[in-house]
C-alpha cells in the first residue's frame, strides 16, 4: 500500500549532521554517505569540506592502517575516503585542489621507501588523478615545483598505480596548450629515457614489465591525440624522443647487454612492436594485408627501422638459442622444450619488420635466412596457434612485398620468394606435412593443429600463383621444382587443396545457416507472442505502458478451455461468507499433467524446428558426430580440436574413441 511509506522521511545523515560533536567516521559509517555526496546534499558537503575532516580524508588515502585491525575491514575507511575525495563534487575539488597543505600531505605519500601499498597507491593515484583533470592549473603548477616528481613517481614504478598517473599527465590535461606545456616538461625530465633505462636486463622484472607497458601506452596515447589535436602543429616531444634512433639503440642495447633474460626481451620487444604498428593485429591485420598489399601500409619512422636492423642478428640468435625454459605438461603432453614468450615475440616482430616492406630489413632477414628457422619452428610446435598465425603473415608478407618491389625496381633480381621457395623449400614442406598428417589420421590419430593455417599457407601462394603481382616469379620457381615435386604438388593443388577449401566453405555455409535458423526462430518467438524488450524497459511518461499490450495478446482459449477453466477451478477458491475465514492465496496442491504434456509437445516441436536434441548430439541420429566447422581455416586452437561439442562428457572423464557413438542421455 502506497500510503504505508513516508516519501518525504529526512535523511538519517542530515539528522546525524544536526546532533552536536558528529565525527567523521560516524557519517562514513552510513551506507548512503556517498550516495548523499554525490546528489549535492549541501550540509553533508559543507561538512566534508571543513579542514579537520579534509585533513583526515587525506591521511586516511595515504598512512597504512592500523596492522592489528580485521583484514576485511582494515581498508574500508580509506577506501570510503578515496571515492569521497574522487566524487567529483566541485566545493571538495576546490577544497583539495586549492589547499597547498593538503596537497602536500598528498605529495608526502610518494616519499615513502619502496614498495608501497598497493590498496593505497591505487587511492593515491585516483585522488590526484581526479585533480589533474578538474583542478588542471593548481595541480600542474604544484607539482611541476616538486624537481623530485619523476624521480619519485619512478622509484615507485613497481606499482601499476604509478603508471595509471603518468598517463593520466599525459592524457587528461586540458586545453591543447596546456597539455603541450605539461609533455615539454615531463621531456625536460628525460621521461622516456629514464624508462628505457628501466628496461635494463638487471632490473627488477615488476619494473621492466610496468617501464614496457608505460612506454606502449605513451606511444598510442601520443599517437592517437595527434590525429585527433589538429590545431596544434607542434611535434609531440615525447613521441619523438620515442622514435628516434639514439632511443630505440639505447633500448636494444638494455635488452641484450649482460644476460638476455626472457623478460627483457619480452618487454622490451613489446616496445618495439607498438613503435611498429601500423595496422590492426591478428587475423584482421591478415586480411588487410591479402587486400591491400604493401602499397597502403603505414610508413614507420624509418629511424626506427635503422636502429633495429644491426640486432636482427641478436633477434634470430634468440631463435636458435632461447632463454631456458622447464619442462610443462600441456593437453597434448609434456613438452621438454616450450616455444617460450621470447621466441614467440621476436617471431612477432618478424612478422611487424616484414609488413613495413622496408627493402634493406627485408634483405637481411633473408640473408640470415630467419624465415627457415621460424618454418622450423611452425612445423615443431603443431599446437602453438599465436607462432602459427605469426608465420602465416610472414609468408604473406614475403608474396606480397616480393611483388611490390619488382614493380617499383624493375632490375631488382634479389627477390625475397627465391629463398622462400629454394632455400626454405616452403612448398615441399607444405606436401610432406599434409601427407604426414594425412598418415597420422588414417591410423586414427588427432589431426594436427597448424593444418588450418598450413592449408591458409598454401592457398596463399596458390592465389599468388594464380593473379598475384609476383605470379610469373612464382611460376618460374614452381616450374624449378624436381619433376616429381611439382606433380606432387599440381595433384595437391588441383585435388586434396581444393576439397578441403569446398569442405570448408560448406561447412562455415552451414554453420552460419544453422545461426540464421536460430536468430530467425528467436526474432518470430517475440513477433508470434506480441512482446519485445522495450515494453519490459521503464516508461517515465506512462506508468501503464508495459501493460497496454496485454489486450492484444491472442489467447485461444476455445483449443484449451477445458484445460483452462479444471486450473482455474483448482487455482483460485469462491467467496463463501459462510466458511471460516481463511486467506484464499494459501497454496493447494495443483495438478500439472496438463502442463507436462504441454511441455512435451514443445519440446518435441522444437527438436523438429532444429534448435537441438534432448541428447546433445546435432543432427541425425542419436550419437552422429557433429561436422568440425571450418576446421582447416580457423586460425585458433580450439579450430584443431576433434571433440564433438555434443558429447556427453564430464570432468575428467575418458573421451569416446572416434570410431564410437555416443550413447544418447537418458
Amino acid at each position: 500500500m502506497f500510503w504505508k511509506f513516508d516519501l518525504n522521511n529526512t535523511s538519517h545523515i542530515d539528522q546525524l549532521l544536526d546532533r552536536e560533536g558528529v565525527t567523521l567516521r560516524e557519517l562514513m559509517e552510513e551506507e548512503d554517505v556517498l550516495q548523499e555526496c554525490k546528489a549535492q546534499n549541501r550540509k553533508l558537503l559543507l561538512f566534508l569540506s571543513k579542514d579537520h575532516c579534509m585533513q583526515e580524508l587525506v591521511t586516511l588515502i595515504t598512512e597504512e592502517p592500523p596492522a592489528d585491525l580485521e583484514e576485511k575491514t582494515r581498508f574500508k575507511f580509506p577506501n570510503i575516503a578515496c571515492e569521497l575525495l574522487t566524487s567529483d563534487v566541485a566545493l571538495i575539488n576546490d577544497k583539495l585542489g586549492g589547499d597547498e597543505s593538503l596537497l602536500e600531505k598528498l605529495y608526502h605519500f610518494l616519499e615513502q621507501e619502496p614498495p608501497l601499498n598497493p590498496l593505497l597507491a591505487s587511492f593515491f593515484s585516483k585522488t590526484i588523478g581526479n585533480l589533474i583533470a578538474r583542478k588542471t592549473d593548481q595541480v600542474i603548477s604544484f607539482l611541476r615545483k616538486k624537481h623530485n616528481f619523476i624521480s619519485l613517481v619512478l622509484n615507485h614504478i613497481d606499482a601499476s598505480a604509478m603508471m595509471d598517473l603518468l598517463l593520466r599527465l599525459i592524457s587528461c590535461v586540458e586545453p591543447a596548450l596546456l597539455r603541450m606545456e605539461v609533455l615539454n616538461w615531463l621531456n625536460e625530465e628525460r621521461l622516456i629515457q629514464r624508462l628505457t633505462e628501466l628496461m635494463h636486463t638487471g632490473r627488477d622484472e615488476e619494473r621492466q614489465s610496468n617501464a614496457s607497458q608505460t612506454l606502449c601506452d605513451i606511444i598510442r596515447l601520443s599517437r592517437d591525440q595527434a590525429n585527433q589535436l589538429s590545431e596544434v602543429t607542434e611535434p609531440d616531444p615525447l613521441l619523438a624522443v620515442l622514435e628516434s634512433q639514439e632511443n630505440v639503440a639505447e633500448l636494444l642495447k638494455n635488452m641484450f647487454e649482460g644476460e638476455r633474460t626472457e623478460a627483457s626481451v619480452v618487454n622490451g620487444t613489446q616496445v618495439l612492436l607498438t613503435l611498429l604498428e601500423s595496422r590492426r593485429s591478428g587475423l584482421e591485420g591478415l586480411m588487410d594485408l591479402y587486400s591491400q598489399g604493401c602499397e597502403r601500409s603505414y610508413t614507420v619512422n624509418s629511424s626506427i627501422l635503422r636502429a633495429i636492423e644491426p640486432h636482427i642478428k641478436d633477434f634470430q640468435q634468440l631463435l636458435l638459442n632461447p632463454p631456458t625454459r622447464s619442462a610443462i605438461l600441456t593437453t597434448v603432453g609434456v613438452l621438454e622444450q616450450p616455444l617460450g614468450s621470447a621466441r614467440l615475440h621476436v617471431a612477432r616482430l618478424v612478422a611487424s619488420l616484414l609488413q613495413t616492406c622496408d627493402l634493406s630489413i627485408c634483405q637481411e632477414i633473408c640473408r640470415l635466412n630467419t624465415m627457415d628457422l621460424l618454418l622450423d619452428l611452425f612445423f615443431k610446435y603443431t599446437w602453438n596457434n599465436f607462432l602459427h598465425l605469426q608465420v602465416e603473415l610472414c609468408v604473406a608478407s614475403i608474396l606480397n612485398h616480393s611483388a611490390h618491389a619488382d614493380l617499383q625496381n624493375p632490375g631488382l633480381q634479389n627477390h625475397e620468394e627465391r629463398p622462400l621457395f629454394q632455400h626454405c623449400r616452403l612448398v615441399q614442406r607444405i606436401l610432406g606435412a599434409w601427407e604426414e598428417n594425412d598418415k597420422i589420421q588414417a591410423e586414427g590419430g588427432r589431426r594436427r593443429g597448424n593444418m588450418g593455417h598450413l592449408t591458409r599457407i598454401a592457398n596463399t601462394v596458390v592465389q599468388n600463383l594464380e593473379k598475384g603481382l609476383a605470379h610469373s616469379q612464382i611460376s618460374d620457381l614452381i616450374k624449378e621444382l624436381p619433376e616429381d615435386c611439382r606433380g606432387r604438388w599440381e595433384s595437391f593443388v588441383g585435388e586434396t587443396l581444393r576439397e578441403t577449401n569446398r569442405r570448408n566453405t560448406v561447412d562455415l555455409v552451414r554453420k552460419a545457416f544453422s545461426d540464421y535458423q536460430i536468430q530467425q526462430m528467436t526474432a518470430n518467438f517475440v513477433d508470434q507472442f506480441g512482446f519485445n524488450d522495450e515494453e519490459f524497459s521503464e516508461h517515465d511518461e506512462n506508468i501503464n505502458a508495459a501493460f497496454d499490450r496485454i489486450a492484444e495478446i491472442n489467447f485461444n482459449i476455445d483449443a484449451n478451455a477445458a484445460a483452462f477453466e479444471a486450473c482455474c477451478k483448482e487455482r483460485i477458491q469462491q467467496f463463501d461468507d459462510c466458511e471460516e475465514e481463511e486467506d484464499i492465496w494459501d497454496e493447494k496442491e495443483i495438478n500439472y499433467a496438463t502442463q507436462i504434456k504441454a511441455r512435451s509437445r514443445y519440446s518435441t516441436w522444437m527438436i523438429l524446428a532444429g534448435s537441438g536434441s534432448a541428447t546433445g548430439a546435432c543432427e541425425g541420429s542419436p550419437g552422429q558426430k557433429a561436422p568440425l566447422v571450418g576446421s582447416d581455416s580457423s586460425s585458433s586452437g580450439g579450430s584443431d580440436s576433434e571433440e564433438d561439442p555434443g558429447e556427453n562428457k564430464t570432468e575428467g572423464s575418458p573421451k569416446t574413441p572416434a570410431n564410437q557413438t555416443t550413447a544418447p542421455m537418458r
